[in-house]
């Protein structure tokens, strides 16, 4: 049963964030990249959407591979959004914006991945 009291992790709300950034952006990008360029990073961006919903419904071992998978897919993102910004279909501004939301991004993403652990607090 959901209960509807649990906090959902920020990386869901960040994630979406940035799709719904992303989207819009992309559909100005060259109509001759549409198919090529536009299509990767957007599907790169939906596709670790669902390897970080696949890893929350997961445990163990398949939750650290879909984790792992998620890093692999954000690490294209970050590759075609450079080369978007090289390219010059993203301007300064818009690739800053984008390379700060995915580097938030990724922060969560590794704070996941490898949780710190608990100290133990000692009665003084």
């Amino acid at each position: 049963m959901n209960d509807p009291k649990r906090k959902e992790s920020p990386i869901f709300g960040r994630t979406h964030d940035f799709i719904m950034w992303l989207l819009p952006h992309t559909m100005n990008f060259p109509r001759s990249q549409r198919f090529v360029l536009t299509r990767r990073l957007q599907d790169a961006a939906l596709d670790f959407q669902e390897r970080i919903i696949e890893a929350a419904l997961n445990r163990g071992a398949q939750q650290a591979q879909h984790l792992h998978q998620a890093d692999l897919t954000l690490a294209k993102v970050r590759y075609y959004l450079r080369l978007s910004h090289e390219l010059g279909w993203l301007k300064p501004g818009q690739y800053a914006h984008a390379s700060r939301m995915v580097t938030e991004i990724g922060k969560l993403l590794g704070g996941w991945r490898n949780p710190k652990p608990q100290t133990a607090k000692t009665a003084g």
